[in-house]
């Protein structure tokens, strides 16, 4: 899986560990902001998730939860995550699911909820829009490419632009800088999870790699892989 987060340059975040004593086994990048996550794994399962923005509802109700629980709950819970949070006011967004047995994505514009079992292959989900044509210009090269050396070089085979068709954006409006400010590439397996990441991923610099196993039993189990996906832009 690639993972690419746009965000407000100014939000502070941290870079992926295990940061919720409550869910030891966890591992994501943290949001300073909400205390969440735009992508997490479960080391013992392989169950990866992530969330992405939707336009529909930009903002939640006050005293709703933030989206970024989204990503916990679904490697934790797998499919039912869904029990386990109320939707009512939450903000708008796009969920992936990615375990050795399924493919999965929820739509939630802020009123209805929708899921997707996605086929085996090399998928890209983006925050819907103008950012739907990131997969017409992208989609074939991810298909093609060799991970994780492949998929690198094409985010970084061009700067940040103004565009959101771009793998990589950055537009400055009323003082504020919006735009990718990290990527990462997962490998993750029941009881092992590869993670490279770069808070400047276009430029060419290498990228920390972490490797971590959990030996916990049950956790080493053959998985069967459903296919690759590359997300569009995460938050």
């Amino acid at each position: 899986m690639l993972a690419l987060r746009d965000e407000l340059t100014t939000r502070e975040f941290d870079d992926p560990g295990r940061w919720w004593a409550e869910h030891p086994g966890v591992v994501g990048g943290r949001d300073r902001a909400a205390g969440g996550t735009w992508c997490a794994t479960a080391v013992s399962t392989g169950a990866t998730a992530l969330v992405l923005n939707r336009p529909e509802k930009r903002q939640g109700d006050p005293g709703v939860p933030s989206r970024g629980v989204l990503p916990l709950l679904a490697v934790l819970h797998g499919p039912h995550w869904t029990a386990h949070l109320d939707l009512a006011g939450m903000a708008s967004f796009a969920l992936v699911l990615a375990t050795p047995d399924l493919l999965s994505t929820w739509q939630f514009d802020g009123e209805r909820l929708t899921t997707a079992e996605l086929p085996e292959g090399t998928h890209m989900v983006t925050s819907g829009g103008p950012e739907d044509r990131k997969a017409d210009r992208w989609l074939a090269g991810f298909a093609t490419g060799d991970f994780p050396d492949g998929w690198r070089g094409l985010v970084q085979s061009a700067p940040p632009a103004d565009d959101p068709a771009a793998l990589v954006v950055r537009r400055e409006q009323d003082g504020l800088v919006y735009g990718t400010v990290f990527g990462q590439l997962i490998e993750a397996a029941p009881g092992r999870l590869r993670c490279a990441y770069s808070r400047r991923p276009w430029d060419g610099a290498p990228w920390t790699t972490v490797v971590l196993e959990d030996l916990s039993p049950g956790a080493g189990s053959s998985p069967r892989r459903p296919g690759r996906s590359a997300p569009g832009s995460p938050r």
